[in-house]
């Protein structure tokens, strides 16, 4: 089967655990900025599901051709069109939002960006802003299974910068931000979904 739209078999498998945790951490919630929306898989799903939401889809501007092609092709109206967001950037777009969410991109992303990101996102969200961010960790130093070792070390190899997080030191950037951890739910295939809010 072939896709014309950019596509992700991972995003397919696991929209729809990652969307019940979403309509609690993000029930009292208007509008919602996503970093890193790829494919725009689930900036898609997510918004259809969560129909309250205003939710703004973002990437690297290599990326946008795609994610613009799938949100006007498929988005529903609380769906806006992409827009371009380096998290390197400084100072970064203003944008009006009391939730942000970014899946699978904190272990492709280098250290420094990671750092970027829960900065900006510190910055931009008011009091009781919500951030959930998904994708796998480790914690205590440690990998949670073998699959995630073996990941981790795919990951490092292809890019020195990348590679798996630490669950304390990704917490350690959120506290400094001003965020404090609401939840730590177990996912499917050994992933995680955090979720902080600005007091």
């Amino acid at each position: 089967m072939t896709h014309p739209l950019p596509y992700s078999e991972a995003c397919e498998r696991n929209r729809h655990s990652i969307l019940g945790v979403l309509r609690t951490a993000f029930a009292d919630r208007h509008r919602v900025l996503e970093i890193g929306a790829g494919t725009g898989q689930h900036a898609v799903h997510f918004a259809r599901h969560l129909p309250w939401l205003a939710w703004l889809p973002t990437d690297r501007r290599e990326y946008l051709a795609g994610l613009a092609a799938r949100v006007a092709s498929e988005g529903p109206p609380n769906l806006a069109p992409a827009v371009e967001l380096d998290v390197l950037a400084a100072p970064w777009p203003r944008f009006e939002a009391d939730a942000a969410f970014s899946a699978n991109t904190l272990h492709i992303m280098s250290w420094r960006a990671v750092e970027s990101l829960f900065a900006g996102v510190g910055s931009m969200l008011p009091a009781g802003g919500v951030l959930a961010v998904y994708g796998p960790f480790h914690y205590g130093g440690r990998a949670t299974s073998d699959s995630n070792a073996a990941f981790d070390a795919m990951l490092r190899e292809r890019d020195p910068e990348s590679g798996v997080r630490d669950f304390d030191t990704v917490d350690a950037l959120a506290q400094a931000a001003g965020l404090a951890l609401q939840a730590d739910h177990a996912m499917p295939a050994n992933n995680r979904l955090l979720v902080w809010r600005r007091a």
